[in-house]
């Protein structure tokens, strides 16, 4: 068995970024850069007016009210050719340019309207509540990097510094295969010897959630034709994900096919609980994940390994992937193996506990968590109040 930090670093080494293309903005939401995009305009492109008001000249103000006269207007989209002297004010909305000569602008709430005379209150400050041209980025900033995913902000970003398609990298191709006579498709009948195929749509569900495209291959029986026959329609998937199958009981042939076909394995343990089934390897141009058939085991080295995997072939940023945190209670000493308990983060004190229920076929306990605690093999004791290290899940 090797470590975790050692297979994560494994699946770094060997996973990256496939093919870019080029996608519309209007689809690039969800996808990762292949290349940074530089803005083509300043933002503002020109002094624009934050507030609704008047826009005057600062030196025209005084102490108490001051007394200006109406020369025009200005807004937004419509900008005024007509230059501010001394003396005047112009009405002006948010948005909209501020005229030439003007530096400052009072807001509406301010002043008063007599006619053709308008009496504003305010202090005299040049900038005040203008937005000057360049605030938000000049042309040529690199507003966004290669690896950085697009999100709707990101997207926003891009579409106002002037953009209108994206580099992106190839979403990865992720073939899922599911093992085992005892398994059956949602919705088929099942015999009482038998259980629901539940982690395929779920893993599917997280390849998609995290950049991939799934696509299905159905349940591998207990048979070593068969396991055969799956593993001969992989295509052209750029990464197999295999579920259960890997043990060493008597009907598990899986990793023994994988072999028989010219599979080579980079490791086949993972010294963590739970999960320690986990394997990897590659099969021809394939690469190829095996998670345990346990729901929660291979849920949670889905997210430690597969989301790794995934952001290794889009070519994304590796962050890190555990945050601090305080004990809400004791913890007693951890065995051999790394261990991931299930457990919830209270926001309000910052201090997170674990669920009573850690067996590792337990999903309900899985979905009740939103985070994992991590316990280092051989770890002792820990009280309440302890720092330690915690995964957060992806679900709330």
């Amino acid at each position: 068995m090797i470590t975790l930090d050692t297979a994560l670093d494994i699946l770094r080494a060997r996973l990256t970024a496939l093919g870019a293309e080029t996608v519309p903005l209007s689809s690039g939401a969800g996808r990762t850069l292949a290349n940074g995009v530089s803005a083509r305009r300043t933002q503002p492109p020109f002094h624009a007016s934050a507030m609704d008001g008047y826009a005057v000249r600062a030196s025209d103000l005084g102490r108490g009210e001051t007394r200006l006269t109406l020369s025009g207007e200005a807004a937004a989209g419509h900008a005024s050719e007509k230059p501010l002297r001394a003396g005047e004010a112009m009405r002006i909305s948010t948005g909209a340019p501020v005229p030439a000569g003007a530096d400052q602008v009072v807001i509406q709430e301010n002043t008063r309207c007599e006619g053709s005379d308008i009496w504003l209150t305010d202090e005299s400050k040049p900038g005040k509540n203008i937005r000057m041209a360049g605030t938000d980025f000049e042309a040529g900033t690199e507003l966004l990097r290669a690896g950085d995913r697009i999100t709707p902000a990101a997207l926003s970003l891009a579409a106002s510094s002037g953009a209108t398609e994206f580099s992106v990298t190839r979403r990865p191709l992720v073939a899922i295969l599911s093992t085992g006579d005892e398994l059956v498709e949602p919705g088929d009948a099942t015999r009482p010897d038998q259980i629901i195929n539940s982690l395929a749509p779920a893993i599917a569900a997280m390849v998609s959630a995290w950049g991939g495209e799934p696509s299905y291959l159905g349940i591998a029986r207990d048979d070593t034709a068969d396991v055969r026959d799956k593993l001969g329609q992989l295509g052209s998937a750029d990464l197999l994900v295999t579920i259960g199958g890997a043990s060493v009981g008597d009907h598990d042939h899986l990793r023994a096919v994988f072999g028989e076909m010219g599979g080579q394995l980079a490791f086949e343990k993972i010294a963590v609980k739970p999960g320690k089934p986990t394997w990897f390897g590659q099969l021809d141009d394939t690469y190829t994940l095996g998670l345990p058939g346990n729901p929660v085991s291979a849920m949670v080295m889905a997210r430690l390994c597969l989301k790794t995997a995934l952001t290794g072939l889009l070519g994304g940023h590796d962050t890190p992937l555990f945050t601090p945190a305080r004990l809400g209670v004791d913890l007693p000493a951890n065995g051999a193996r790394e261990t991931f308990v299930r457990a919830r983060l209270d926001a309000a004190s910052g201090r997170v506990a674990p669920l009573s229920n850690q067996d590792s076929s337990a999903a309900s306990a899985l979905v009740a968590s939103n985070c994992l605690i991590r316990r280092p093999a051989n770890a002792p004791a820990a009280g309440c109040g302890d720092r330690t290290q915690i995964l957060m899940l992806d679900h709330p």
